[in-house]
């Protein structure tokens, strides 16, 4: 039986040298879907509303994929607070199988906590039709656009903790890289600091902080699968946050949110990448979302 409550989290706000200026204590509604076998999997509600998509070109490691940047209205849904986790993988894969098989054990780095990953987009989506025809309900991938809209909790910085971000406050990889002579990957972004480079997923409750929307570990450790088909860019996008399907759509499927192998640049809220849905990879995972138009 689905439960609804409210989630009490903390959000972190920094200067543009990383040091954190607040720490608030807040709450939302969200819902409680159980897994079987005593796993549960939570979901925030997102409220409908208008949000920034993509960036602007004055900011720190914009692209033209994440260009032009524009606005976009997104209605109601819930979305996991956090990426789903092995504990969780491993529960809904001893549901009965909809279209494709999975894998129990998938994961490269072994934790019941920690996110799954070396997950196609296909395995992801089989996931959702897993879990929704168990409970009833119409779970799936976040849209593109819900994905940004969520990550972003109503804020307009590269990241929802503020200008900047710091190991302490997610898993990236926050060390210079160079090869042959040349950083090819900086650690610290803009005004702030150097961290560490944990070589390694984090459990997804880790780091217990979230943004103004409640929804954590969205700035690194896993990327995320979103429902999707890749666009270069935004120029004739709908402004709404629905899936972005068009004649000219690639068959890679769009990917969020950065991880613990790349550098700060990549875990912006705006920062976009792509891969052939039958990818999967040791930073690569997904996180659920739910439409809200169904009796929960």
């Amino acid at each position: 039986m689905v439960t609804k409550t409210q989630i009490t989290f903390e959000t972190v706000e920094v200067d543009a040298r990383g040091a954190v200026l607040k720490r608030e204590t807040r709450q939302r509604p969200g819902l409680i879907l159980p897994l079987g076998e005593g796993v549960e999997l939570t979901l925030l509600l997102i409220p409908a509303g208008r949000g920034l998509l993509g960036a602007a070109p004055e900011e720190e490691g914009f692209q033209k994929k994440q260009g032009p940047q524009t606005q976009i209205a997104v209605g109601a849904f819930a979305l996991g607070q956090r990426p789903v986790t092995q504990r969780q993988w491993q529960a809904v894969c001893g549901l009965p199988k909809v279209k494709e098989s999975l894998d129990p054990d998938c994961a490269n780095f072994s934790g019941a906590e920690r996110p799954v990953e070396q997950v196609t987009w296909g395995q992801a989506q089989e996931f959702c039709r897993r879990l929704a025809r168990h409970l009833g309900l119409p779970l799936r991938l976040p849209s593109e656009g819900e994905w940004e809209y969520a990550c972003r909790g109503g804020t307009s910085t590269p990241f929802h903790f503020g200008p900047t971000i710091t190991t302490d406050l997610a898993n990236y990889s926050g060390v210079d890289w160079e090869y042959q002579g040349q950083i090819c990957n900086r650690g610290a972004y803009g005004q702030g600091p150097l961290g560490v480079d944990r070589r390694e997923t984090t459990p997804a409750d880790y780091f217990q902080i979230c943004n103004p929307f409640g929804l954590g570990d969205l700035h690194g450790n896993v990327r995320e699968w979103c429902a999707d088909p890749w666009h270069p860019n935004y120029l004739h996008r709908p402004p709404t946050g629905e899936v972005w399907n068009s004649a000219d759509s690639a068959p890679d499927r769009v990917v969020r949110g950065g991880s613990w192998n790349r550098g700060p640049q990549y875990c912006r809220s705006a920062s976009r990448s792509h891969f052939p849905p039958e990818t999967a990879l040791y930073d690569l995972g997904f996180r659920v979302a739910l439409d809200l138009g169904a009796e929960i």
